[in-house]
Protein backbone atom coordinates (compact mmCIF):
# COMPACT_ATOMS: atom_id res chain seq x y z
CA UNK A 1 0.00 0.00 0.00
CA UNK A 2 1.50 3.43 -1.36
CA UNK A 3 1.24 6.39 0.88
CA UNK A 4 -1.39 7.80 -0.66
CA UNK A 5 -3.88 4.68 -0.34
CA UNK A 6 -5.57 5.99 2.87
CA UNK A 7 -5.96 9.00 0.97
CA UNK A 8 -7.61 7.68 -2.21
CA UNK A 9 -9.87 5.27 -0.10
CA UNK A 10 -11.43 8.34 2.00
CA UNK A 11 -11.86 9.93 -1.25
CA UNK A 12 -13.40 7.22 -2.42
CA UNK A 13 -15.77 6.82 0.30
CA UNK A 14 -16.81 10.35 -0.30
CA UNK A 15 -20.40 9.68 -2.21
CA UNK A 16 -20.75 10.11 -5.87
CA UNK A 17 -23.27 12.90 -5.84
CA UNK A 18 -21.54 15.72 -3.29
CA UNK A 19 -18.28 15.43 -5.86
CA UNK A 20 -19.56 15.67 -8.55
CA UNK A 21 -21.68 18.46 -7.54
CA UNK A 22 -18.41 20.20 -5.86
CA UNK A 23 -16.62 19.79 -9.38
CA UNK A 24 -19.67 21.23 -11.30
CA UNK A 25 -19.78 24.34 -9.17
CA UNK A 26 -15.72 24.48 -9.98
CA UNK A 27 -15.96 24.10 -13.01
CA UNK A 28 -18.45 26.79 -13.86
CA UNK A 29 -16.83 29.05 -11.49
CA UNK A 30 -12.98 28.67 -12.63
CA UNK A 31 -12.48 30.74 -15.92
CA UNK A 32 -14.21 33.37 -14.20
CA UNK A 33 -11.08 35.37 -13.12
CA UNK A 34 -8.95 33.69 -15.95
CA UNK A 35 -7.43 35.52 -18.60
CA UNK A 36 -8.91 34.87 -22.01
CA UNK A 37 -5.56 32.55 -23.20
CA UNK A 38 -6.32 30.36 -19.81
CA UNK A 39 -10.11 30.27 -20.84
CA UNK A 40 -8.98 28.40 -24.07
CA UNK A 41 -6.66 25.96 -22.52
CA UNK A 42 -9.53 25.20 -20.29
CA UNK A 43 -11.54 24.46 -23.40
CA UNK A 44 -9.50 22.68 -25.17
CA UNK A 45 -8.57 19.94 -22.19
CA UNK A 46 -12.57 20.09 -21.94
CA UNK A 47 -12.76 19.29 -25.60
CA UNK A 48 -9.74 16.46 -25.38
CA UNK A 49 -11.58 14.78 -22.26
CA UNK A 50 -14.62 13.79 -24.53
CA UNK A 51 -12.82 12.58 -27.20
CA UNK A 52 -10.94 10.93 -24.10
CA UNK A 53 -14.06 9.63 -23.23
CA UNK A 54 -15.72 8.72 -27.25
CA UNK A 55 -12.65 7.10 -27.70
CA UNK A 56 -12.59 5.01 -24.50
CA UNK A 57 -16.06 3.51 -25.10
CA UNK A 58 -14.02 1.39 -28.42
CA UNK A 59 -10.99 1.05 -26.25
CA UNK A 60 -11.69 1.00 -22.09
CA UNK A 61 -14.95 -0.90 -22.74
CA UNK A 62 -15.50 -2.67 -25.88
CA UNK A 63 -11.52 -3.27 -25.75
CA UNK A 64 -10.44 -3.13 -29.33
CA UNK A 65 -7.60 -1.26 -30.72
CA UNK A 66 -8.23 1.76 -32.75
CA UNK A 67 -5.43 4.27 -33.72
CA UNK A 68 -7.26 6.21 -36.28
CA UNK A 69 -9.75 8.33 -33.80
CA UNK A 70 -8.83 11.53 -35.17
CA UNK A 71 -10.51 11.09 -38.83
CA UNK A 72 -14.19 11.27 -37.08
CA UNK A 73 -12.55 14.39 -35.29
CA UNK A 74 -11.82 15.77 -39.08
CA UNK A 75 -14.67 14.58 -40.30
CA UNK A 76 -17.14 16.13 -37.90
CA UNK A 77 -15.27 19.28 -38.28
CA UNK A 78 -15.52 19.08 -41.86
CA UNK A 79 -19.41 18.58 -41.74
CA UNK A 80 -20.17 21.97 -39.93
CA UNK A 81 -17.80 23.92 -42.49
CA UNK A 82 -19.53 22.47 -45.45
CA UNK A 83 -22.63 23.11 -44.04
CA UNK A 84 -21.70 26.29 -42.94
CA UNK A 85 -19.74 27.69 -46.18
CA UNK A 86 -21.81 26.55 -48.89
CA UNK A 87 -25.66 26.26 -47.60
CA UNK A 88 -25.72 28.70 -44.86
CA UNK A 89 -26.52 26.30 -42.31
CA UNK A 90 -25.81 27.86 -38.70
CA UNK A 91 -23.06 26.23 -36.39
CA UNK A 92 -25.55 24.66 -34.21
CA UNK A 93 -27.96 23.07 -36.14
CA UNK A 94 -24.76 21.37 -38.14
CA UNK A 95 -23.73 19.42 -34.56
CA UNK A 96 -26.35 16.80 -35.06
CA UNK A 97 -25.94 16.11 -38.62
CA UNK A 98 -21.36 15.68 -37.89
CA UNK A 99 -23.14 13.45 -35.03
CA UNK A 100 -24.69 11.60 -37.93
CA UNK A 101 -21.90 11.68 -41.04
CA UNK A 102 -18.97 10.65 -37.86
CA UNK A 103 -21.53 7.40 -37.25
CA UNK A 104 -22.39 6.62 -40.60
CA UNK A 105 -18.39 6.77 -41.32
CA UNK A 106 -18.04 4.79 -38.15
CA UNK A 107 -20.13 2.34 -39.84
CA UNK A 108 -18.83 1.97 -42.97
CA UNK A 109 -15.12 1.66 -41.87
CA UNK A 110 -15.97 -1.27 -39.34
CA UNK A 111 -18.55 -3.76 -40.97
CA UNK A 112 -15.98 -5.36 -43.43
CA UNK A 113 -12.98 -5.49 -40.35
CA UNK A 114 -15.33 -6.45 -37.34
CA UNK A 115 -13.92 -10.29 -37.47
CA UNK A 116 -10.61 -8.39 -37.13
CA UNK A 117 -8.68 -8.48 -33.42
CA UNK A 118 -5.50 -6.81 -31.99
CA UNK A 119 -2.76 -5.54 -34.20
CA UNK A 120 -4.65 -6.42 -37.54
CA UNK A 121 -7.88 -4.50 -36.13
CA UNK A 122 -5.50 -1.35 -35.49
CA UNK A 123 -3.24 -0.99 -38.32
CA UNK A 124 -6.43 -1.10 -40.51
CA UNK A 125 -7.88 1.99 -38.45
CA UNK A 126 -4.46 3.65 -38.85
CA UNK A 127 -4.66 3.14 -42.43
CA UNK A 128 -8.14 4.72 -42.40
CA UNK A 129 -6.92 7.39 -40.66
CA UNK A 130 -4.21 8.14 -43.30
CA UNK A 131 -6.94 7.55 -45.84
CA UNK A 132 -9.24 10.25 -44.61
CA UNK A 133 -6.36 12.71 -44.69
CA UNK A 134 -4.94 12.27 -47.93
CA UNK A 135 -8.40 12.61 -49.23
CA UNK A 136 -8.64 16.03 -47.51
CA UNK A 137 -5.53 17.27 -48.84
CA UNK A 138 -5.75 16.28 -52.01
CA UNK A 139 -9.30 18.19 -52.21
CA UNK A 140 -11.98 15.41 -53.29
CA UNK A 141 -14.55 17.49 -55.45
CA UNK A 142 -13.07 20.71 -54.53
CA UNK A 143 -14.59 20.97 -51.40
CA UNK A 144 -11.98 20.60 -48.59
CA UNK A 145 -9.71 23.13 -49.64
CA UNK A 146 -6.57 20.80 -50.47
CA UNK A 147 -3.87 21.58 -47.78
CA UNK A 148 -5.26 24.91 -46.81
CA UNK A 149 -8.11 23.85 -45.26
CA UNK A 150 -11.30 26.27 -44.86
CA UNK A 151 -11.68 29.07 -43.07
CA UNK A 152 -14.04 31.85 -42.65
CA UNK A 153 -16.63 29.49 -40.74
CA UNK A 154 -19.32 30.98 -38.75
CA UNK A 155 -19.32 31.38 -34.92
CA UNK A 156 -22.14 29.69 -32.95
CA UNK A 157 -24.83 31.93 -32.15
CA UNK A 158 -27.88 31.43 -29.71
CA UNK A 159 -31.28 32.94 -29.29
CA UNK A 160 -29.32 36.01 -32.24
CA UNK A 161 -26.05 36.31 -29.55
CA UNK A 162 -22.61 35.13 -31.43
CA UNK A 163 -20.54 33.43 -29.10
CA UNK A 164 -17.11 35.05 -29.82
CA UNK A 165 -15.61 35.42 -26.53
CA UNK A 166 -13.47 32.01 -25.50
CA UNK A 167 -15.63 32.03 -21.94
CA UNK A 168 -18.47 31.37 -24.00
CA UNK A 169 -17.57 28.78 -25.74
CA UNK A 170 -16.54 27.26 -22.63
CA UNK A 171 -19.45 27.05 -21.04
CA UNK A 172 -20.42 25.50 -24.17
CA UNK A 173 -18.16 23.16 -23.72
CA UNK A 174 -18.86 22.51 -20.56
CA UNK A 175 -22.59 21.73 -21.37
CA UNK A 176 -21.92 18.82 -23.85
CA UNK A 177 -19.23 17.69 -21.41
CA UNK A 178 -21.77 16.98 -18.90
CA UNK A 179 -24.00 15.56 -21.15
CA UNK A 180 -20.86 13.21 -22.27
CA UNK A 181 -20.48 12.17 -19.18
CA UNK A 182 -23.92 11.36 -17.98
CA UNK A 183 -24.54 9.40 -21.36
CA UNK A 184 -21.05 7.36 -20.69
CA UNK A 185 -22.60 6.72 -17.46
CA UNK A 186 -25.44 5.54 -18.58
CA UNK A 187 -24.08 3.36 -21.12
CA UNK A 188 -21.94 2.00 -18.53
CA UNK A 189 -24.08 0.66 -16.02
CA UNK A 190 -26.64 -0.66 -19.30
CA UNK A 191 -26.75 -3.74 -20.67
CA UNK A 192 -25.06 -2.78 -23.88
CA UNK A 193 -21.84 -1.66 -21.39
CA UNK A 194 -22.23 -4.83 -19.76
CA UNK A 195 -21.77 -6.49 -22.81
CA UNK A 196 -18.75 -4.63 -24.08
CA UNK A 197 -17.54 -5.49 -20.61
CA UNK A 198 -17.86 -8.95 -21.40
CA UNK A 199 -16.86 -8.91 -24.98
CA UNK A 200 -13.57 -7.11 -23.78
CA UNK A 201 -13.27 -9.77 -21.31
CA UNK A 202 -13.54 -12.92 -23.72
CA UNK A 203 -15.26 -12.58 -27.06
CA UNK A 204 -15.81 -16.72 -27.18
CA UNK A 205 -17.29 -16.52 -23.68
CA UNK A 206 -19.46 -13.61 -24.96
CA UNK A 207 -21.18 -15.66 -28.05
CA UNK A 208 -21.45 -18.50 -25.82
CA UNK A 209 -23.36 -16.75 -23.55
CA UNK A 210 -25.96 -15.51 -26.46
CA UNK A 211 -24.58 -12.06 -27.15
CA UNK A 212 -24.30 -11.06 -30.85
CA UNK A 213 -20.92 -9.73 -30.69
CA UNK A 214 -20.33 -7.97 -34.20
CA UNK A 215 -23.26 -6.21 -33.38
CA UNK A 216 -22.43 -5.04 -29.60
CA UNK A 217 -18.30 -4.30 -31.20
CA UNK A 218 -20.17 -2.17 -34.11
CA UNK A 219 -22.28 -0.27 -31.66
CA UNK A 220 -19.16 0.76 -30.06
CA UNK A 221 -17.63 2.25 -33.28
CA UNK A 222 -20.50 3.91 -34.14
CA UNK A 223 -21.13 5.74 -30.77
CA UNK A 224 -17.67 6.74 -30.70
CA UNK A 225 -16.98 7.90 -33.77
CA UNK A 226 -20.29 9.74 -33.70
CA UNK A 227 -19.22 11.44 -30.45
CA UNK A 228 -16.00 12.23 -32.21
CA UNK A 229 -17.63 14.20 -35.02
CA UNK A 230 -19.44 16.27 -32.48
CA UNK A 231 -16.28 17.21 -30.74
CA UNK A 232 -15.03 18.33 -34.51
CA UNK A 233 -18.13 20.34 -34.69
CA UNK A 234 -17.16 22.33 -31.68
CA UNK A 235 -14.01 23.03 -33.08
CA UNK A 236 -14.62 24.29 -36.03
CA UNK A 237 -17.03 26.47 -34.71
CA UNK A 238 -14.83 28.18 -32.31
CA UNK A 239 -11.37 28.47 -34.06
CA UNK A 240 -12.93 28.79 -37.43
CA UNK A 241 -10.43 27.18 -39.42
CA UNK A 242 -9.66 23.77 -40.23
CA UNK A 243 -7.11 21.50 -42.11
CA UNK A 244 -6.34 18.05 -42.92
CA UNK A 245 -3.91 18.10 -39.50
CA UNK A 246 -7.03 17.37 -37.51
CA UNK A 247 -6.57 13.43 -39.04
CA UNK A 248 -2.81 13.34 -38.68
CA UNK A 249 -1.93 10.58 -36.90
CA UNK A 250 -0.26 12.14 -33.87
CA UNK A 251 -3.95 13.54 -33.00
CA UNK A 252 -4.70 9.55 -32.99
CA UNK A 253 -2.06 8.98 -30.86
CA UNK A 254 -2.87 11.62 -28.23
CA UNK A 255 -6.16 10.74 -28.23
CA UNK A 256 -5.11 6.84 -27.55
CA UNK A 257 -2.81 8.20 -24.75
CA UNK A 258 -5.17 10.05 -22.93
CA UNK A 259 -6.94 6.75 -22.44
CA UNK A 260 -3.96 4.77 -21.28
CA UNK A 261 -2.28 7.30 -19.32
CA UNK A 262 -5.28 8.22 -17.25
CA UNK A 263 -6.43 4.56 -17.29
CA UNK A 264 -8.82 3.07 -19.77
CA UNK A 265 -12.58 2.27 -18.92
CA UNK A 266 -12.22 5.24 -16.24
CA UNK A 267 -14.20 8.50 -16.77
CA UNK A 268 -11.87 10.29 -14.39
CA UNK A 269 -8.84 8.68 -16.33
CA UNK A 270 -9.64 10.93 -18.99
CA UNK A 271 -9.19 13.87 -16.92
CA UNK A 272 -5.87 13.28 -15.68
CA UNK A 273 -4.91 12.09 -18.75
CA UNK A 274 -5.81 14.99 -21.07
CA UNK A 275 -3.75 17.21 -18.25
CA UNK A 276 -0.77 15.12 -18.91
CA UNK A 277 -1.03 14.43 -22.35
CA UNK A 278 -2.99 18.35 -23.09
CA UNK A 279 -3.14 20.59 -20.79
CA UNK A 280 0.54 20.55 -19.31
CA UNK A 281 2.16 20.43 -22.87
CA UNK A 282 0.11 23.67 -23.81
CA UNK A 283 0.99 25.56 -20.73
CA UNK A 284 4.58 24.83 -20.86
CA UNK A 285 4.68 26.16 -24.26
CA UNK A 286 8.04 28.35 -23.16
CA UNK A 287 9.90 24.84 -23.01
CA UNK A 288 8.14 24.09 -26.16
CA UNK A 289 11.85 22.08 -27.15
CA UNK A 290 11.55 19.80 -24.23
CA UNK A 291 7.92 19.54 -23.55
CA UNK A 292 7.78 16.20 -26.03
CA UNK A 293 10.79 14.37 -24.43
CA UNK A 294 9.63 14.94 -20.80
CA UNK A 295 6.02 13.26 -21.91
CA UNK A 296 7.66 10.30 -23.78
CA UNK A 297 9.16 9.76 -20.29
CA UNK A 298 6.44 10.33 -18.14
CA UNK A 299 4.68 7.54 -20.39
CA UNK A 300 7.85 5.02 -19.97
CA UNK A 301 8.01 5.26 -16.86
CA UNK A 302 4.21 5.73 -16.00
CA UNK A 303 3.90 1.97 -18.29
CA UNK A 304 6.61 0.42 -15.98
CA UNK A 305 5.38 1.59 -12.91
CA UNK A 306 1.65 1.44 -13.06
CA UNK A 307 0.51 -0.05 -16.49
CA UNK A 308 -3.14 0.07 -15.46
CA UNK A 309 -3.09 4.12 -15.48
CA UNK A 310 -3.06 6.82 -13.35
CA UNK A 311 -7.07 6.15 -12.20
CA UNK A 312 -7.97 2.53 -13.70
CA UNK A 313 -11.48 2.35 -12.71
CA UNK A 314 -12.33 0.06 -10.19
CA UNK A 315 -13.54 -3.36 -12.51
CA UNK A 316 -10.34 -2.52 -14.00
CA UNK A 317 -7.99 -2.55 -10.98
CA UNK A 318 -9.61 -5.45 -9.63
CA UNK A 319 -9.40 -7.34 -12.95
CA UNK A 320 -5.18 -6.89 -12.82
CA UNK A 321 -4.71 -7.62 -8.75
CA UNK A 322 -6.85 -10.63 -9.64
CA UNK A 323 -3.95 -12.01 -12.54
CA UNK A 324 -1.15 -10.74 -10.45
CA UNK A 325 -2.41 -12.83 -7.61
CA UNK A 326 -2.81 -15.55 -9.73
CA UNK A 327 0.55 -15.12 -10.95
CA UNK A 328 1.93 -14.95 -8.06
CA UNK A 329 0.38 -18.24 -6.73
CA UNK A 330 1.30 -20.18 -9.97
CA UNK A 331 5.43 -18.88 -9.43
CA UNK A 332 5.00 -20.32 -5.92
CA UNK A 333 3.70 -23.25 -6.67
CA UNK A 334 5.86 -24.12 -9.98
CA UNK A 335 8.62 -23.22 -7.55
CA UNK A 336 7.42 -25.96 -4.97
CA UNK A 337 7.01 -28.06 -7.96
Amino acid sequence: MTRFQPTLDRLRAIKPLWWQFGLLVVAILLPLPLGDYYRSVLWRTGLYVMLGLSLNIVVGYAGLFQLGHAAFYAIGAYTTALLNLHFDVPILWTLPISILVAGIFGYVLTRPIIHLRGDYLCIVTIAFGEVVRLALVNNIFGLTGGANGLSGIDRPSLFGFELRAPIYHYYLMLIFLIITIVGIQRLQNSRLGRAWMYVREDQVAAEAMGIDTTRVKLLAFVIGSAWAGLMGSLYAGKITVISPELAKFLESVVMFCIVVLGGTGSIPGAFVGTLGMVTLPELSRPLKAWRDAWLGLAMVVMMILRPEGLWPSRRIRLELESEKEEAAASAVTSGGA
